[in-house]
């Protein structure tokens, strides 16, 4: 009985495999020409290519990257990365728009208050409205970002900026606002927000994460100077992790505490937002403790790449922890140490002075990380 030879595509591999280092991945290339001459179909291809690639990564025990599930940043293209170039500018209109109408609608409390808070922010907002003047659309454009050798704005509708930008999706975060506290009754919030998100399930959980996500932005938007550039890092890192896949439920409590803690950071007085290191330093932990939940949560729902985001945020909000445990030290005020009741969410995650190092899954893994 005579055995047949693996074939030569099943071989290379095997040879790929045998000699494998980390930073290793594939590139596949592909022609768009066809035998018989017709044009190729490229609806869908993107789609087409992920499922293509997780069969591969199945078939031949590959590391296994993200699906396609729409939950990435929609990144510049080339062109927005040359013009930003010839500009001189650190980032392109795509990014500071996003930032710009992320915050916005982190904290808006209608369609009035957003399209004014746009404004505000210094953008030019056009509107698009039914017959009956009903808003239905919006689009935003940076101040002297104009196209055509000048005659006419480059506009950006919110769904192309990003998936959780467009009309429908910012409004499910309108609420009605609370009365006006301090960081510390956020901070209580967060904690009870975080110990129920473990128990939601995937619609209800996917609607939590949205909220803590627009929590992040909202405490870096007024963090102190201290920590406001990590804290903004922090709510970048987490964007993709409050995109969770599928269905969300509006009605969820950890949601219901987070969008009540984001009110409470806008509305509270000055003197509180700063009023010493200790007072931020808690509510860092307390932020610490919800986006461990978050990624636990997601690690749980098999989120790969929502998980791993999670993750970058928690290390960068560590960060903004250990500098303000920094500064309560050489303010002379003790760390306040708190002891998680029973059945009170994730554990703590330490000493603020010499927190543990979090490396989230797949975070030395080839390849990218995101999904589209």
């Amino acid at each position: 009985m005579c055995r047949t030879s693996p074939s030569p595509t099943r071989e290379r591999i095997q040879r790929l495999r045998s000699t494998w280092r980390p930073d290793d991945h594939i590139h596949l290339v592909a022609t768009l020409a066809r035998a018989d001459g017709r044009q190729p179909r490229l609806r869908g291809d993107i789609v087409a290519m992920h499922a293509a690639a997780r069969a591969f990564e199945a078939r031949w025990a590959l590391t296994p990257m993200s699906p396609q599930d729409r939950t990435a940043r929609r990144a510049p293209a080339t062109g927005e990365k040359a013009k930003a170039e010839r500009r001189g500018l650190v980032e392109t209109a795509r990014e500071s728009l996003q930032r710009s109408v992320r915050q916005a609608a982190a904290l808006a409390a209608g369609d009035t208050d957003f399209v004014e808070r746009l404004r505000d922010a210094g953008l030019r907002v056009r509107e698009r409205r039914d017959d009956g003047g009903g808003l239905v659309g919006y689009a935003v454009a940076l101040p002297g970002d104009r196209a055509d050798r000048g005659s006419r704005p480059v506009w950006f509708s919110g769904g192309s900026l990003a998936y959780d930008l467009s009309l429908p999706r910012v409004r499910e975060r309108f609420d009605i606002p609370v009365g006006a506290q301090d960081w510390a009754r956020a901070e209580g919030w967060i904690r009870e927000a975080a110990s129920l998100l473990a128990g939601a399930g995937q619609a209800e959980g996917a609607g939590d994460v949205a909220a803590l996500g627009d929590l992040l932005v909202a405490a870096a938007l007024h963090a102190p100077a201290l920590v406001r550039e990590r804290l903004q890092a922090a709510a970048e890192a987490f964007e993709q992790a409050g995109r969770a896949p599928g269905d969300r439920s509006l009605e969820g409590r950890a949601r219901a505490g987070w969008r009540a803690s984001a009110r409470a950071l806008e509305r509270a007085p000055r003197t509180a937002r700063g009023g010493g290191a200790v007072v931020v330093l808690t509510l860092l932990l307390a932020l610490v403790e919800a986006v461990e939940a978050a990624r636990l949560w997601h690690e749980a729902k098999a989120h790969r790449a929502q998980a791993k985001a999670a993750g970058e945020a928690g290390l960068l909000l560590r960060q903004a922890a250990t500098a303000a445990g920094a500064s309560a030290s050489r303010g002379g005020r003790s760390t306040p140490s708190r002891t998680r009741a029973s059945g009170r969410g994730p554990a703590p995650s330490g000493r603020v002075s010499g927190v543990v190092p979090y490396t989230p899954p797949g975070l030395d893994r080839p390849g990218p990380s995101r999904s589209r």
